[in-house]
């Protein structure tokens, strides 16, 4: 294999690598868990109308807006492009300096939730812990979370947002300069996203938190009934 044939592999490699650096930090930027999706309520079935007079002509069928990002799907909007070629047709290397990040942000969540990793036990880790804490927003969602379990999911999130806004603000104040548009565009969305997301948690929080009392209340009247009701 000649010199420029092998150096041209290892630019295509550098730039697919920085193509899996970008989409790993989509996927931790976006904030950590996901939340399962809260099913909407039944209704009522309705009456069937009676036909129309004339046919109405369809109406083309509304745009459909992007996907909101989650950390357990990065939606294809948001996914990183391929590598654009530089000079001679070779990718250029990834700017961004993983190194000096991690010295200067050594305990920011970004490396526990989605640096790029090829380590089984911490993937594994990545899992239970998305499992954990999809589990935890379940019960904060239907009302059966304890007080104790809210306040630590929004602990939880709050910690998230600001270790990725952190992490998304360090390197656009460090390394802007060198990252291409698309890549720059990305960390901006992150940063608002999070900011976004902080401000929001306080009414979250609670929310859920009258929605565990409004449970809780509901299930204290069954009771009260059901004890009436067994009573001679």
């Amino acid at each position: 294999m000649s010199d420029n044939a092998g150096s041209k592999r290892l630019g295509w490699l550098a730039g697919l690598a920085g193509v899996a650096l970008v989409a790993a930090l989509v996927f931790a930027l976006s904030g950590g868990e996901a939340p399962p999706p809260v099913p909407e309520p039944e209704t009522a079935a309705a009456p069937t109308p009676p036909p129309p007079a004339a046919p109405v002509p369809s109406r083309p069928a509304a745009p459909t807006p992007p996907p909101r990002m989650t950390s357990s799907v990065i939606p294809e909007a948001y996914r990183a492009p391929e590598p654009e070629p530089g000079v001679d047709g070779e990718a250029a290397a990834y700017p961004v300096d993983l190194e000096a990040l991690r010295a200067k942000l050594p305990d920011n969540m970004y490396w526990e939730l989605g640096a790029p990793t090829k380590d089984p036990e911490l993937l594994r880790k990545r899992e239970e812990e998305t499992r954990k804490w999809n589990e935890v927003f379940g019960r904060v969602q239907a009302g059966d979370a304890t007080e104790a379990e809210i306040h630590g999911y929004y602990d939880r999130r709050r910690r998230v947002s600001e270790d990725m806004l952190q992490f998304a603000t360090t390197v656009l104040a460090e390394q802007g300069d060198k990252l291409p548009e698309r890549d720059k565009g990305l960390y901006e969305l992150s940063i608002n996203m999070h900011r976004t997301r902080l401000s929001e948690y306080p009414r979250q929080e609670e929310e859920s938190l009258a929605r565990r009392r409004a449970a809780e209340q509901s299930r204290e009247q069954w009771r009260q009934g059901q004890q009436g009701q067994q009573q001679p």
